[in-house]
Formats: C-alpha cells, sequence, structure tokens
C-alpha cells in the first residue's frame, strides 16, 4: 500500500487510514469485515469538492433565480431573489452558516425556493438543466470548472476503498439529483449510490414522466442523515467522511462499528492554494471525540486535480 493515495502527505492521518483499511481487509485479523458489510459514507459539500465562496448548488440557483427576478420584478424585493438579482450573496452565505451554527431561521425561505425552482419539472428536464451548468459554469474564484473544484485526495481515496473491496456512497445535505449528474464523472460514484435531500416527486400518467413537486421531502442533514445510510444501505458504515457539525451524527453512526474509522476534512490552508481556509460550521466536529482530523494544509499534497 505504500504508493496508495499519492496525493496525501506521508503523515499520521494516511497511516491511519492505511492501517484502518489494512485491518478490516486482513481475514486472519481480529478486524476483518467481509466485503459486503466495507460501507464508506462521504458528504459532498465541502468533503469532495469546495463549498466556498458559496455551495454549488447555490451558484446554479442563483442564476434561476436571477432569471426569475427578472420575469416578475416584484420578487426581487424578497430573498433569496433579491441576493440574485443584486449579486449580493451575504444573505446566502449567512443562512448556511447559520445552519450549521443551530439556527436554522433564514431556512424555511432558502429551502422554500429552491422548491419553487424544480417544482412542475419534469426529473428529464431538471438533468438537463442541471447538466448544462456543470458543462458552462466556473468556479466563482477558482475560475475552473467545477469538475476540477473536486479534492483529488478525496477522489483518491474512494478508488482506494473501491479497490479493497469497499462500496461508497455520497451522503450529503446538498440536493440529490443536482449531484446524480455529476457524481460519477467526478468520483466515479453512480446515481444509485447518491443519497441526498429529496425533493417531492410525483407520476404524472398522462405525460408517464415523473415530476418535482413544489415542496421538500426530506433535508438530509445531521440526524437525518444516519436514517438515509440505513434506509438505503441496510447497513452502518465503518468509514464516514464529513467536514462540518451537520456530518457529526453520520460520523458518530460510522463509529458505532466494531472497528471504524470517522474522517472530518479541516479546511486550514493559509498557503493560497486555492481552498478558502475556514473553521465556521464546523466547531464542534473539530472537537469531537474519535474523528481523525485531516487537514488541508499539512496532509494533503495536492488540493485539486491537474487541469
Amino acid at each position: 500500500m505504500s504508493d496508495s493515495l499519492p496525493s496525501w502527505r506521508d503523515t499520521a492521518t494516511r497511516t491511519a487510514i492505511l492501517e484502518f483499511v489494512t485491518a478490516v481487509t486482513d481475514e486472519s485479523g481480529p478486524d476483518f469485515v467481509a466485503p459486503e458489510a466495507r460501507v464508506a459514507v462521504f458528504d459532498n459539500d465541502g468533503t469532495l469538492w469546495t463549498e466556498k465562496p458559496l455551495v454549488t448548488q447555490l451558484h446554479y440557483l442563483l442564476q434561476q433565480w436571477k432569471a426569475a427576478a427578472a420575469a416578475e420584478p416584484s420578487l426581487a424585493e424578497k430573498q433569496p431573489y433579491q441576493a440574485a438579482a443584486t449579486g449580493d450573496l451575504s444573505w446566502l452565505a449567512n443562512a448556511v452558516d447559520k445552519h450549521y451554527a443551530g439556527d436554522d431561521s433564514d431556512l424555511g425561505v432558502l429551502i422554500g425556493a429552491v422548491a419553487g425552482t424544480s417544482g412542475g419539472m419534469t426529473v428529464d428536464e431538471y438533468a438537463a438543466s442541471v447538466a448544462e451548468f456543470y458543462r458552462d459554469a466556473r468556479h466563482l474564484t477558482l475560475g475552473t470548472p467545477y469538475a476540477q473544484a473536486v479534492y483529488q485526495p478525496m477522489v483518491e481515496l474512494i478508488r482506494f476503498l473501491e479497490a479493497n473491496g469497499f462500496t461508497t456512497y455520497i451522503v450529503s445535505g446538498g440536493e440529490r439529483d443536482f449531484m446524480r449528474p455529476m457524481t460519477e464523472a467526478n468520483y466515479g460514484i453512480p446515481a444509485e449510490r447518491v443519497v441526498g435531500t429529496g425533493m417531492g416527486l410525483t407520476y404524472d400518467a398522462d405525460a408517464n414522466a415523473v415530476r418535482y413537486a413544489p415542496q421538500l421531502a426530506f433535508f438530509d442533514d445531521g440526524p437525518e442523515k444516519p436514517v438515509r445510510i440505513w434506509m438505503r444501505t441496510g447497513r452502518r458504515p465503518i468509514l464516514a467522511a464529513g467536514n462540518s457539525n451537520g456530518d457529526l451524527p453520520m460520523l458518530r453512526f460510522a463509529q458505532g462499528s466494531p472497528r471504524s474509522l470517522a474522517l472530518l476534512v479541516h479546511h486550514d490552508d493559509d498557503t493560497g492554494r486555492g481552498d478558502t481556509p475556514y473553521d465556521k460550521g464546523a466547531e464542534q466536529a473539530l472537537t469531537a471525540d474519535g474523528v481523525t482530523v485531516v487537514s488541508v494544509r499539512d496532509d494533503w499534497e495536492q488540493v485539486f486535480p491537474t487541469a
């Protein structure tokens, strides 16, 4: 395994990952886990790719809300359409930060606007719209396509785990169908292994199509994550990776396995490699018992894939 994880520096964190995988795949060892039970779950935003200065889906939604406000100017008088129309993203950023701090006073407004954007669309229409966004959009500060805003070390970790008999899932607060058009291309994880926030769905028999209802079915964050993992897999994961307080229940759920590894990506890189350093929204997770903190600055030799 000496050549595994090439973008990871030779630190205690890399050693912990290698030792964990060795232990659970050693058929003669006390910590052996059968391949079918080697489930690994990963948060997406801030764990597999960047979430600053703005969560990627909010970038997509800003475009939709700006167009809606242009068509109906009265919308620009209320959030989040006002943020889209003026380009002032502070309300959106604060709404996300407040959520991770336990204050959801703005979350209902945000989710309502999210639901309204796709309401009435077929799943195929939405997938085409999202695919167009991924094709054309550029990261707001890096200036690169979003496919180049993924964390190369984490993609390597997924490949390494799969090479050792793990089944990997994405379990994110991000909206499930927004992630699906990019997960296989970016991470090699197919659509059926994407667990995320779900909008309401209905079947239109006349059109023989599945459509979005203008309402939220569930928000896959915090304590909802273990529930959704169990509903999808019927298993407790043995490895979980996240980056925020909202990922703590998922990490703790994995820690309930006899041998487990809980990873927390810490955005502490102040060396100018393009990943914004921040702790806000991760204060509890950074000090949680038994969590292996992954330092972007110290543990990763390379942050993003080579163009």
